[in-house]
């Protein structure tokens, strides 16, 4: 993995954690804060994964499944915040496209881990 990569990947999973840990103090003080608990929920949840392939991950397969975890993740997090504060989705399709992004990524992972030759490469 290259060393850009790594420093996009553990700057990203900073950025979610604080966003995480933000929006999850943001749903005691308001009232339909649907889109804030998922905002928390998915950015706390992505972080730490991103934070660890940062750091230790090895190979282009997971260069590659960090990306597709970002991208996912930064797109559907992106929309529930456009339509908290904005009223209006990111783009047409923007959190089924976050969304499957983020499947994707869990699944490149899980199969990177199981044909540990993909994780040397």
């Amino acid at each position: 993995m290259s060393d850009w990569m790594r420093r996009v990947l553990v700057g990203v999973a900073g950025l979610l954690g604080a966003i995480g840990v933000a929006t999850a103090a943001m749903t005691s003080h308001g009232e339909d804060v649907r889109n804030l608990a998922a905002i928390s929920a998915m950015a706390l949840a992505h972080a730490p994964v991103l934070l660890v392939l940062g750091l230790m991950g090895r190979g282009r397969a997971l260069s590659i499944v960090g990306l597709v975890l970002t991208a996912g993740c930064l797109i559907f997090v992106g929309d529930l915040a456009m339509r908290h504060w904005v009223g209006t989705s990111l783009f047409p399709g923007a959190a089924p496209i976050g969304g499957g992004g983020m499947i994707l990524g869990w699944l490149g992972v899980a199969i990177a881990g199981m044909f540990r030759g993909l994780l040397n490469e």
